[in-house]
């Protein structure tokens, strides 16, 4: 079975009348308000005609303008109609917070935490937000602020002194 464009957008737009939609090899993405989201989200989870029960990923591009410089990105799936949508929210500012997803995907968990530490995104409601891959007191040397490394603005040769490289025996030999 497949998922009507239309119906997706008429169950959506009932919860935020302002959704956009664009399509791109014919696959559909919506871009909805933040205020709105958790209620979208859900309805597309929990409605017979969508089904959308798996949260495949969640992630952000950031588009290094202002005032909507990240916007988060989340693929569902739907396991019943084999069905895959993408909807998108704009967040402003240059630490934004999203509400969790937590609470109605919980695969939604490690992928936030992800989110966060590559881009400094803080997820409200989230019940374990912290660094995934980098530590803790990954900080600038000189101004102490949190780096986020997949923002544009982070160096692309890296923060000196930030945090010691791992060995590489490969290139100065073994090392004793």
């Amino acid at each position: 079975m497949y998922i009507d464009k239309i119906k997706v957008l008429e169950i959506v737009s009932k919860i935020d009348p302002n959704v956009q939609t664009y399509e791109h090899n014919n696959q559909l993405s919506i871009i909805i308000s933040k205020e709105k989201m958790i209620d979208v989200l859900s309805d597309l989870k929990n409605n017979p005609e969508t089904f959308f029960d798996m949260c495949i990923d969640i992630t952000a591009i950031d588009w290094m303008r202002m005032p909507d410089r990240f916007e988060m990105v989340y693929n569902l799936y739907s396991l019943q109609f084999k069905h895959r949508l993408r909807v998108k929210v704009q967040l402003e500012g240059e630490y934004p917070t999203c509400p969790s997803l937590t609470s109605i995907w919980e695969s939604a968990n490690w992928y936030e935490r992800e989110t966060y530490d590559m881009y400094g995104i803080k997820f409200e409601g989230h019940p374990n937000l912290r660094r995934f891959y980098m530590p803790e007191d990954f900080k600038d040397p000189e101004t102490h602020e949190p780096l986020y490394p997949l923002r544009k603005d982070f160096p692309l040769m890296g923060i000196p002194n930030a945090s010691p490289l791992p060995p590489y025996p490969e290139k100065y030999g073994d090392l004793e």
